[in-house]
């Protein structure tokens, strides 16, 4: 088979031009070219002296296998998008339910005064600790780690407690309130940080730095 789909028998002496072949026979031919190339492949790898027609016609079939066409497939899905009315489709409400509280009379019971619990850790303990892990992930960055520690605390993590949209989300949607802090964190790093180029570019290229800051403003939001 050739781009035309006419068949060539290869021999020393050059091409024969035959009739044309018809797809069938398209198909037959590139499938046994495929066949004897790889076998021609394996024989020359064991077999110490080969056939020199068979060297030269491997050599052809290999560059023209990769110009032959690929037959034509018929598109199985053509006219499907066309068949279905997707006007006739549409979203139905199946139930509705109404959540209402019972008209009877009930009572609250009171706010308990005793009870577990533990005792909550002091500002200056969770201080010494944050400052302790600081130390220890990134004493090496930072000459001043005290002092980093402290700016995040007094300037960045107010901003941020401030933020409105963090408000909003922590007051009435819990479950994206670290997305809206985060986000805010990004906005008030861009202000306050833009005269302290180490922090800020610790910030930016350091994840794990922006990670434990991200971790640690929260702590301090965090009611």
């Amino acid at each position: 088979m050739s781009p035309s789909g006419v068949g060539v028998r290869a021999s020393a002496r050059g091409f024969v031009q035959q009739s044309p072949l018809d797809e069938d026979q398209q198909v037959d031919f590139k499938g046994k070219a495929k066949v004897f190339c790889r076998t021609y492949d394996f024989l020359a790898s064991v077999i110490p002296d080969t056939n020199p027609e068979w060297e030269r016609l491997s050599i052809l079939l290999n560059l023209l296998i990769s110009k032959l066409p690929a037959p034509k497939e018929e598109d199985l899905a053509k006219g499907i998008l066309e068949a279905i009315d997707m006007d006739s489709y549409r979203v139905e409400k199946k139930a509705l339910m109404k959540i209402a509280l019972a008209d009877a009379d009930a009572e609250i019971a009171p706010v308990p005064t005793e009870g577990g619990g533990r005792k909550a850790e002091p500002e200056l303990d969770r201080l010494s600790n944050i400052l302790k892990s600081f130390n220890e992930n990134f004493g090496t960055l930072f000459e001043d780690t005290d002092r980093v520690v402290k700016r995040i605390r007094d300037d960045i993590a107010p901003q941020v407690a401030a933020d409105k949209a963090f408000q909003n989300a922590r007051a009435n949607t819990p479950h994206t309130a670290r997305m809206a802090h985060d986000q805010a964190l990004g906005k008030v790093i861009q202000v306050l940080l833009k005269d302290d180029m180490q922090v800020y570019k610790q910030f930016v290229q350091n994840e794990s730095f922006r990670r434990f800051v991200g971790d640690m403003v929260y702590q301090f939001t965090s009611p």
